[in-house]
């Protein structure tokens, strides 16, 4: 499992920082300073249907391809952007339980674990995401560390026990307001050590750390 003393990579001490409503708050109403642009082409989905790959970053199966859903109401997440966030996570990965929130193609939660994660565990409700997440499975045989649930993300983060897991990971749509929900579902209950949360970089969220790579932003919480 991920070790106490290490919050996002970072080598603080989980919870040993102040979290707060009004902390969230001023952390949500700062300017992230943006640390690279993200050219669409990184998205590598290809034309049409949406139908496209990404690839696995990092560890057993570095530059891996997976497939991403064949609809345009899935959107992957960057390569440079999951480099990046991992970047923060990888002290936190090796030997955790990683939870993937609206896990489309499940790059999150496989790349976690490529890295040394124990289990990952998949909610999608999207049939096509669904699709296309079991195939990825499938073809890095890891069906014996991954659980996929087809269920609502939000309804089933509401009913997770607090620490259920180490790494928490959500990449909700960036129109509505499901990203700023699930914050508020994991300060009543924080059912992972550190939660993650991609979101539009123009519809801050409260949370203790963001970090935004072009029009993409991603919002860290740590459990108290």
């Amino acid at each position: 499992m991920a070790g106490e003393s290490d919050a996002a990579g970072t080598g603080r001490v989980v919870g040993a920082e102040p979290i707060n409503a009004e902390r969230g708050r001023w952390n949500a109403e700062q300017q992230c300073e943006r640390l690279f642009r993200v050219p669409r082409s990184d998205f590598r989905v290809g034309k049409g249907a949406g139908l496209g790959f990404v690839r696995i970053i990092a560890g057993e199966f570095k530059g891996r391809r997976l497939k991403t859903p064949a609809t345009d109401r899935v959107r992957p997440t960057a390569d440079r952007v999951r480099e990046a966030w991992f970047s923060i996570l990888q002290r936190s990965i090796p030997g955790a339980r990683v939870l993937d929130l609206f896990a489309g193609s499940g790059a999150l939660g496989l790349e976690s674990l490529s890295r040394g994660a124990t289990t990952a565990e998949f909610v999608e409700w999207n049939r096509f995401a669904l699709s296309a997440l079991k195939a990825n499975i499938k073809t890095l045989e890891v069906d014996d560390r991954a659980v996929v649930h087809r269920h609502n993300a939000l309804r089933f983060a509401e009913r997770l026990h607090p620490g259920q897991y180490d790494v928490a990971f959500a990449d909700p749509p960036y129109a509505g307001d499901q990203a700023a929900r699930l914050v508020a579902v994991f300060r009543l209950n924080a059912f992972a050590r550190i939660f993650s949360i991609e979101h539009a970089a123009e519809r801050p969220i409260p949370g203790d750390d963001t970090r935004c790579y072009g029009d993409t932003a991603v919002t860290f919480i740590y459990a108290p």
